[in-house]
């Protein structure tokens, strides 16, 4: 069978190590030097004077272990979410304070297009009442046109009844007798 040292041992039989050694020094367990000089104690020999624990308590180690290895796990997945949270809570932060800049450049660019358009419809209104005082002015100079027209067609068909009447007052006598138009 395997041999083991001292505190192999005093695990085995769930003793203290310094058992062990008194049984070896006082010859109740045998024992025997390996190559380096450590005492070697053969786990026949322990079962025979102490009795071997149930294989339980190893199994219970076992299990004590591994608790503590999956504590230390959950512990390294629980700073690795604050970390990523702390990450996510910074992003968010980002995108927030990027959100509030744009919000701002959204409203000024509102502000600006209402000046604009108001500024256009100042303009439109401004040109359309420009518009209709060309068009008024124009109604009027045509006005003035027909009404000089019409006065210059009064004023030739005047001289023109006045020649006809004139060259027949002529007709009936000489032409060196001309009567001097009174005024």
């Amino acid at each position: 069978m395997a041999k083991v040292g001292a505190q192999r041992a005093a695990d085995l039989t769930g003793r203290s190590k310094s058992t062990i050694q008194r049984a070896m020094k006082a010859g109740k367990l045998s024992f025997e030097r390996d190559v380096n000089g450590r005492s070697v104690i053969d786990v026949s020999e322990l079962e025979r004077v102490f009795g071997l624990m149930p294989q339980q308590e190893e199994t219970k180690v076992t299990s004590n272990v591994e608790a503590e290895l999956k504590k230390a796990a959950d512990l390294i997945e629980g700073e690795r979410m604050k970390m990523k949270i702390k990450m996510l809570e910074e992003k968010v932060e980002g995108l927030e304070t990027q959100l509030s800049d744009m919000r701002s450049q959204r409203d000024q660019w509102q502000k600006q297009a209402q000046q604009v358009l108001l500024t256009t419809e100042y303009t439109q209104k401004q040109a359309q009442e420009y518009k209709e005082k060309l068009e008024e002015r124009d109604k009027k100079e045509e006005m003035r046109r027909k009404q000089m027209l019409e006065a210059k067609m009064k004023r030739l068909k005047g001289e023109n009844e006045n020649s006809a009447a004139t060259s027949s007052s002529n007709s009936g006598g000489f032409g060196f007798f001309k009567r001097k138009k009174s005024a």
